[in-house]
């Protein structure tokens, strides 16, 4: 008897979405996995959480990370290969993290840019500051019939200390996206606190993993099995688009 209750008690809490938006599990091609077969090994991972559907976004940053969709396709192959190897059965699709800078403006401009299904873009500011002209930028990218999701804007610095403009970029049309990785604790106490302010603030629209290797794995496992899941996932069950904007 004692030995039920304990594998009953010890049964890993599912995810409180389905759909993962953001992770660097495209292989060889930014700063996230190197290998097709480590890549499958997490999607496993996000597979035993609960999550069915994932969309791959690799980093695209000037200079550092100059991907398209001519060099990201292969890689992404190359994860469904490992994926379907190592037997795991989930919907595997792309689309990209877009940081706002020149490149992103050309290919913009080209219409060289693969969004998630109906429309939406993940795109992220500098970490060092704001970037210049962002309210105009991500206005032209509404009329160019795109719906701008901002990644992990609990993590830019330069905002904490400015809450209104958090409200001031959300009223304005562009979504919130927070990261797993923030409500865990792994980046610092500012971070988890900013995170947990915009849930009290209803401006988080939808959550990321933002997984690029096994250490945020384990971290987001540890998290998983915490009291701070349970009280995060109660607030924003039923409230983020994860699982409901890209029907």
């Amino acid at each position: 008897m004692f030995n039920f209750f304990r594998k009953k008690n010890q049964e890993k809490p599912r995810m409180f979405f389905q759909t993962d938006i953001h992770c660097h599990l495209v292989p060889g091609i930014d700063d996230g996995q190197k290998t097709a077969e480590g890549a499958a090994d997490l999607v496993a991972h996000e597979k035993s959480w609960g999550i069915n559907r994932i969309i791959c976004t690799p980093h695209i940053t000037q200079d550092t990370f100059e991907n398209t969709p001519e060099t990201i396709v292969p890689a992404f192959e190359k994860l469904q290969a490992a994926v379907r190897e190592a037997g795991v059965e989930i919907n595997l699709d792309y689309s990209a993290e877009h940081r706002l800078d020149g490149f992103f403006i050309d290919q913009l401009e080209k219409g060289n840019i693969r969004p998630f299904p109906n429309n939406y873009l993940l795109v992220e500011n500098s970490f060092v500051q704001e970037g210049w002209n962002l309210d105009q930028t991500l206005f032209d990218i509404t009329l160019k019939g795109f719906r701008p999701i901002l990644a992990h804007p609990e993590r830019y610095l330069y905002y904490f200390d400015k809450p209104q403009r958090y409200v001031q970029l959300h009223s304005s049309g562009t979504l919130f996206q927070i990261n797993l990785l923030s409500l865990a604790g792994y980046y610092g106490r500012n971070e988890k606190k900013i995170a947990e302010m915009l849930i009290e603030k209803d401006l988080v629209d939808f959550v990321g993993t933002d997984m690029h290797n096994h250490r945020h794995c384990e971290a987001i496992e540890a998290y998983i099995g915490s009291k701070d899941f349970s009280r995060h996932a109660a607030k924003l069950q039923g409230r983020i688009l994860n699982d409901r904007a890209f029907i």
